[in-house]
């Protein structure tokens, strides 16, 4: 594999879906965050300040998705159904070096969207003098961009073999499911019923645990909740090493495409 190849496929990526006004969403983002700040005292008189801090992650949160899903399901399908894959196969482009580029492009704008989103985040909880713990804040922001690349690597690996359509309803199951997952076992176990539980087992094994990822509630309410710096890495490398498992499953399946 060519890094200077990959490098080039993920600036075009990275090029064409900035052309995309992918940026609009910073500026509804921002916007978004201006209403809640006015709304949410009329609403929630003593508890607005916690209600705002989860607000701004959770809206954080929701739009990267959106971005990871609907662009990433698109990344691989558009060039399919357009037929552009068979001038861009027929060049000296292997298609693990096709697949690792796409996901890096696309990560590269998630990196940026993630972190003017935090910028701004951040930026309205100073200058409405809201505190709130900087630290906490930081990591949950880096772990949601672990989420969304892992997000964005089930997204393509769906639009390999599937319309963009079905792709992206599969794409947020997946979300779902992986929120759930753990939840998904504690029912199977309460159930009592070895075959469901067995069914929810193979589930969770299967299914990103993408609870793992998530630091919202930790940020909004504290840094003595955040685990320890053990699990912390710990978790990270599983969602590295989910990442690169489904990325690999995703150029086994485009490498056997017929085109």
């Amino acid at each position: 594999m060519s890094l200077g190849r990959v490098f080039v496929i993920a600036t075009n990526v990275f090029r064409e879906v900035m052309r995309d006004r992918i940026l609009y969403i910073i500026l509804f983002y921002a916007i978004i965050i201006a209403a809640a700040i006015l709304l949410l005292p009329e609403v929630a008189a003593t508890t607005e300040d916690k209600i705002f801090l989860d607000f701004g992650l959770a809206a954080m949160s929701l739009l990267g998705l959106i971005v990871a899903i609907f662009v990433g399901t698109g990344l691989v399908n558009k060039e399919i159904e357009k037929r552009t894959v068979l001038v861009l196969i027929a060049k000296p482009i292997s298609r693990s070096e096709f697949i690792t580029g796409k996901h890096l492009g696309l990560s590269a704008v998630l990196a940026l969207l993630v972190t003017a989103m935090t910028a701004i985040y951040l930026a309205f909880l100073q200058l409405n003098a809201i505190s709130y713990p900087l630290g906490s804040i930081l990591l949950a922001g880096l772990y949601l961009f672990l989420q969304l690349c892992l997000i964005t690597a089930v997204a393509i690996a769906l639009g390999v073999f599937t319309s963009s359509v079905l792709a992206t309803l599969l794409s947020f199951g997946v979300y779902l499911m992986g929120n759930l997952s753990q939840d998904i076992v504690t029912l199977g176990r309460l159930s009592r019923n070895p075959g469901f539980e067995s069914l929810t087992q193979k589930l969770y094994l299967v299914l990103p645990d993408l609870s793992r990822l998530d630091l919202k509630n930790q940020a909004v309410y504290g840094s003595e909740l955040l685990p320890n710096p053990l699990t912390l890495i710990a978790n990270a490398g599983y969602g590295l090493l989910y990442t690169l498992l489904v990325l690999a499953i995703a150029i086994l399946i485009f490498s056997r495409r017929e085109f």
